[in-house]
């Protein structure tokens, strides 16, 4: 049961409503947890800052893997439903894939690399070795990306928390824990 109601479209905060009312815009409709989130125009204002400028960092399918890989370390449904609809939908990973991608890998080695790297650094707690940095730069990556996987992990850290805190109600179809799967 969601620990915070979703804000109604007159409940938003003036500072918040241009952010809000943009995602509602490009996705179609107003996700709960943005709705949730939204209450504090601070908070949503620079989440939703990182997260629109890490939108440009690495491609879709790289993106989206690691999104699902450091939701599965945090225990986020929320975002494994969201991650999972939009690893289908918008990366155009397959399910094989996007499971592969909740336990930490990929089928493809550049990106299974950066998926290790996230989950090391979500596991962590950024605490990775020399090793670990040496095999994502060996992998093809450059330090600008290695930056950006870590600000990727972070902010995907920071949605799962949100949700994990107030549990807001799931806009998408549920997904299996990849631990029974």
């Amino acid at each position: 049961m969601p620990r915070a109601a979703a804000l109604n479209p007159e409940q938003v905060p003036a500072e918040s409503k241009p952010t809000l009312d943009a995602f509602t815009k490009n996705i179609g409709f107003t996700p709960n947890m943005m709705a949730t989130f939204a209450a504090s125009p601070i908070a949503f204002n620079a989440w939703a800052a990182m997260f629109g400028s890490l939108n440009k960092a690495l491609d879709v399918k790289t993106r989206d893997s690691i999104g699902l890989a450091v939701s599965e370390v945090n225990g986020c449904n929320y975002c494994l439903t969201v991650h999972s609809f939009t690893a289908e939908h918008m990366a155009k990973l397959q399910a094989d894939e996007i499971i592969l991608a909740r336990k930490g890998h990929a089928n493809d080695p550049k990106r299974d690399a950066a998926v290790q790297f996230a989950r090391k650094v979500i596991e962590t707690r950024g605490k990775i070795s020399d090793a670990d940095v040496t095999a994502v730069r060996d992998a093809g990556y450059t330090d600008a990306n290695v930056i950006e996987i870590v600000a990727l992990v972070a902010v995907y850290s920071l949605t799962n928390f949100f949700n994990n805190v107030f549990d807001p109600e799931k806009d998408f179809p549920a997904v299996t824990p990849a631990g029974s799967i």
